[in-house]
């Protein structure tokens, strides 16, 4: 009787503290850390509606990334090397998730990133995958819009050298402006953390520029749009989805009203039940809408957790053999399709700033870019 005791408490006590561990990479200080808070709400918000998986507590361990390569790079080797997690939700940044990739891909241990859109993020690899659109497709799909619908000829595009995206989404979105619109583009640089821009908008208008393109991210386009418009120019200014963040608004005020850019998700485009249920939920437990960022980080913590159910399993490779087999997973941004390169198929949506807040503008489908 006592021996049965004693077993009925040891199994009780593994019940207990029977745990799976996530760990979530995330820039939560530094240049981007909009973005980390908004996909921490959002990641935040679906574990607590679903924090349990194979009849085990799920638990989250957080890694700020600083906005950095090498914190990223550091954050995952803890993450997988000391915290013992099965996977990891992270980067934003491409160039943080690629840092952060070489850890994870040594380890076995799957990374979905977040919107980490350089197709170099996972080319190669075997680990990584992620949630959102890449830059080939979104490329392709502003240089659609800026010729098909804005009629633009001439694009003066900001490059941000020190961004695997930026440099990226610039060169897909030239493939396409030229060769088949016939488009003339301008190359102007700059650098992460730059405040001062009147040199390259000066080039901008000498151009002739019927839109300004932001291939960076959300604090340089508000601070370059304030000083375009403070030096005249009256064309469209374009972005990625770098752009879609609420501080791009905070930041520029009326200098990024009228402003188009690219992204994965947009509260007021949400027609599934699904879709409703988050904003209504997400608003109810943060008192505000949710950004892109919040609405991707909830989509991949929900699609591993559904990738660890179909594995059946706590074992990393054999979870990241489901992670690349989802099929169909439905989430709040939309339906997700994970390739054999470990790309999510998605549309591209485009959004754009009027009287302050983001609003449906246009959608554009995979098919319709070939």
């Amino acid at each position: 009787m006592k021996r049965i005791l004693v077993t009925l408490l040891v199994i009780l006590s593994i019940s207990i503290f029977a745990e799976i561990r996530i760990g979530v990479l995330l820039p939560l200080t530094g240049g981007i850390s909009a973005f980390g808070d908004w996909t921490k709400k959002g990641i935040d918000l679906a574990h607590k509606q679903k924090n349990t998986v194979l009849g085990e507590k799920v638990t989250l361990v957080y890694v700020d990334t600083r906005s950095e390569k090498t914190e990223a790079a550091n954050g995952m080797a803890r993450l997988t090397d000391k915290e013992k997690v099965v996977t990891v939700i992270g980067e934003i940044a491409s160039s943080n998730s690629m840092a952060a990739a070489e850890i994870a891909e040594s380890r076995k241990v799957p990374q979905v990133a977040v919107t980490s859109t350089s197709p170099l993020v996972t080319q190669g690899k075997k680990f990584i995958s992620r949630v959102c659109f890449i830059d080939p497709l979104q490329g392709t799909a502003l240089a659609e819009f800026a010729g098909k619908n804005l009629k633009a000829k001439k694009v003066t595009i900001f490059v941000d050298i020190e961004q695997d995206y930026s440099i990226s989404l610039t060169n897909y979105f030239v493939e396409r402006f030229e060769k088949k619109y016939k488009g003339q583009v301008l190359k102007v640089q700059y650098k992460s953390g730059d405040q001062e821009f009147s040199a390259q908008i000066a080039q901008a208008l000498s151009f002739g520029s019927d839109a300004i393109m932001m291939t960076g991210y959300y604090n340089e386009i508000a601070l370059a749009a304030q000083q375009a418009r403070s030096m005249g120019f009256k064309g469209y200014i374009i972005a990625g989805d770098g752009a879609d963040a609420p501080e791009l608004v905070k930041i520029g005020g009326k200098a990024v009203e009228g402003l188009y850019f690219t992204t994965h998700y947009i509260p007021d485009a949400a027609t599934s039940k699904l879709g409703k249920d988050f904003v209504d939920a997400f608003k109810k437990e943060y008192g505000t809408l949710p950004a892109m960022n919040a609405a991707l980080g909830y989509d991949a913590y929900m699609l591993i957790l559904n990738a660890i159910e179909r594995a059946k399993s706590k074992d990393p490779v054999k979870i990241n053999d489901a992670i690349r087999a989802t099929k169909g997973f439905q989430g709040v941004s939309g339906t997700i399709n994970i390739d054999k390169n470990g790309d999510a198929i998605k549309t591209v949506i485009v959004a754009q700033v009027k009287d302050g807040k983001f609003v449906f503008a246009s959608s554009i489908e995979p098919e319709d870019l070939q």
